[in-house]
């Protein structure tokens, strides 16, 4: 079974910055599409980014020009950064892998909070 781990979140200041990583276990990474969800509390889960297995991407419009995914098939990882953080950008952001439109795994959620 894959699984997916995510790390980085924390606490940083409005305009911040933090990177958010996703490592995968299993031998082929490469063919997953990887996503960044979030969820704040009280609201449904929403897609902030996605890069799938052939690096094309795709970002909410509440991210864009703020949010960078990337991946990196040798080390199985996929990364998130994110850039001049807003306090509603507060959530637990949760990894997730994809192939042919079939879920392959949740990660555990890692909390970003952006708060002065």
């Amino acid at each position: 079974q894959v699984q997916v781990v995510e790390s980085g979140g924390g606490l940083v200041q409005p305009g911040g910055s933090l990177r958010l990583f996703c490592t995968a276990s299993g031998s082929i990474f490469s063919t997953y599409d990887m996503g960044w969800y979030r969820q704040a509390p009280g609201k449904q889960r929403e897609l902030v980014a996605r890069v799938t297995s052939g690096g094309s991407t795709y970002y909410a419009d509440s991210v864009k020009g703020r949010f960078t995914i990337a991946r990196d098939n040798g080390k199985n990882t996929v990364y998130l950064q994110m850039n001049s953080l807003k306090p509603e950008d507060t959530a637990v952001y949760y990894c997730h892998a994809q192939r042919w439109g079939r879920d392959i795994s949740w990660g555990q959620g890692t909390q970003v909070t952006v708060s002065s």
